[in-house]
């Protein structure tokens, strides 16, 4: 993996808020495997090494109108998140940034109504763009779905891509390492946590 310039890097965490990943989750199965892998452990540890180095850090959040207007009704998987007993509505709990994760005054926070990648129905391939981002570290959930359109979607707009395999999870546990070998690899450095921690603590 290159030497990550924090000027020019940018940590995102994606879904990884309460609804998804929390206490509360809607989706059980995922929260539990986030919390007891200690992926959701790791992404707060790499926010926090992010705002120590003063690397941009963006938050990506899924919710939907308590009237379901603009949402997706093209795919199962969204007929069903319609139905789920705790449901990712805009203002509520379940559309915040999960504990341990904290946010800063100065990371961006963008919410989408639609589509399954923070990269669509948001702003922030632009927002990147003005900020000069060159290189994207994803991490979050799911790696079934979220995590590989946030990485192709960001490979096409011409961004580098790396990813921290410890930091982003899905279920089962098994499909993730299968995910990263066969797909993430071919487009995305790989690395952990570990090895981007001690990166962003060297002087520079």
């Amino acid at each position: 993996m290159p030497r990550l310039d924090p000027a020019t890097t940018a940590l995102l965490t994606v879904e990884c808020q309460n609804g998804v990943v929390g206490d509360e989750s809607a989706l059980p199965e995922l929260a539990k495997e986030a919390r007891d892998s200690g992926m959701l452990g790791r992404v707060a540890a790499l926010v926090d090494a992010a705002h120590a180095a003063g690397v941009q850090v963006l938050h990506a959040v899924a919710e939907r109108r308590p009237d379901g207007r603009g949402a997706n009704t093209n795919a199962r998987l969204f007929r069903a998140a319609g139905k789920l007993p705790v449901r990712q509505l805009t203002g509520s709990r379940a559309v915040e940034v999960a504990a341990p994760i904290e946010v800063a005054a100065a990371d961006l926070v963008l919410r989408r109504l639609h589509g399954l990648s923070p990269m669509a129905g948001t702003d922030l391939d632009p927002l990147l763009r003005n900020l000069g981002i060159r290189t994207l570290v994803v991490t979050g959930v799911s790696s079934n779905i979220a995590i590989p359109n946030t990485v192709f979607d960001a490979v096409n707009l011409g961004y580098q891509v790396v990813v921290p395999s410890d930091a982003i999870t899905g279920v089962p546990a098994s499909y993730t390492a299968e995910v990263i070998r066969n797909s993430l690899a071919l487009v995305a450095a790989i690395t952990t946590t570990e090895a981007l921690t001690t990166e962003w603590a060297l002087p520079r």
